[in-house]
């Protein structure tokens, strides 16, 4: 089938709203190729019609002008409450930053677009900057897409039913390494446990710990799970004594589908399924994306491809250009410096 085709099908058919057309995506070529162009871009998807000063909030701003008339060369704006200048940086995640908006946009389009994320190395190449200011902006572009903790709910709203499993990530050392990550739990491994909590047919949470044990996600659960929520895990026991007072005292109920006995899903007597598929779904999309392109990833920098990958993940049913919105929109009020970076916070 030919992508004219595709495309064509896409529009009549709600199940492919990636394919849809996005009046977002003919803006977005010439914002990663044009400065002003990108300026405008940021500026139309942070404020629309009616800019706002950051300051103080006042709508009462104006666009300052050079000396040939036309934009100032750095696209200031100014405030007439407060008298503060600023631009669309000042107070968001590329604050400070002495790339251009192009590759900003470029950033976030590759980002939004790309089911498997792109690597640094690749906007080395596409953008012509060195590979430390490609890795930092994919950094920040990833610290960006983090859902906000304050404003977030708890799982199990929507569909009652949450789905909790863990992965791990990360190869076996290399040969005379000493070096053991998990002492006691995965002998002459240097793998990374991580833990997801999946809303059927919602957003997903994810946290990287040393060990899967009691005391590392008992806390985890319970602060993203509602009460009265049916939980779906393994036949882990560590699963059984965290999710033991939901079953008891929450209203809630432990489903158990046991993987040793080569059950993956079980038909219960309401209605409901239990099994833990599409965590695992997740968790084939990270390990796709960890394997064949970013290849290797730093343990104190995975929680952030995580947060990536559960962006687009909580996102999957937006189109590309809605995508790049929503993900723009998630910049303001952010901010990670070089300092935070390299300590790797």
């Amino acid at each position: 089938m030919s992508y004219l085709v595709m495309e064509n099908y896409s529009m009549k058919d709600n199940k492919h709203p990636e394919l849809a057309k996005s009046d977002i995506i003919k803006h977005l070529p010439k914002a990663c190729g044009d400065e002003k162009a990108a300026v405008e871009f940021f500026e139309r998807q942070r404020w629309g019609n009616s800019p706002v000063c950051p300051h103080c909030q006042s709508a009462d701003v104006y666009k300052m002008t050079g000396r040939a008339g036309g934009r100032n060369k750095r696209y200031l704006w100014r405030c007439r409450a407060c008298g503060e200048q600023y631009t669309v940086r000042t107070g968001a995640i590329y604050e400070n930053s002495k790339l251009p908006l192009r590759h900003w946009a470029y950033g976030f389009w590759r980002v939004c677009a790309s089911k498997k994320g792109v690597s640094a190395r690749e906007i080395e190449r596409n953008c012509q900057i060195t590979h430390k200011s490609a890795l930092f902006l994919m950094h920040r572009i990833r610290f960006a897409l983090t859902e906000d903790q304050a404003n977030r709910q708890k799982l199990g709203n929507t569909t009652g039913i949450c789905e909790v499993d863990e992965t791990f990530v990360g190869g076996k050392p290399r040969p005379g390494d000493p070096r053991t990550v998990l002492p006691g739990y995965r002998k002459n491994s240097n793998k990374v446990p991580v833990v997801a909590v999946l809303e059927r047919g919602g957003h997903v949470r994810l946290k990287v710990v040393p060990n899967v044990t009691q005391n590392n996600v008992g806390h985890f659960l319970f602060e993203n799970i509602e009460n009265g929520t049916i939980v779906n895990t393994d036949q882990s026991r560590v699963y059984h004594t965290i999710l033991y007072p939901i079953t008891k005292h929450l209203g809630g109920r432990h489903d158990i589908v046991n993987h040793s006995k080569q059950k993956y899903t079980q038909r219960n007597a309401d209605g409901t399924t239990s099994g833990v598929n599409c965590a695992e779904s997740f968790f084939s999309l990270i390990k796709r994306g960890l394997l064949g392109t970013f290849h290797a990833v730093s343990k104190e920098h995975l929680h952030r491809y995580c947060d990536e990958f559960a962006f687009r993940w909580d996102t999957r049913k937006l189109n590309d250009g809605e995508r790049v919105v929503e993900a723009v929109k998630r910049t303001e009020g952010k901010r990670l410096t070089y300092n935070q970076y390299v300590c790797r916070n």
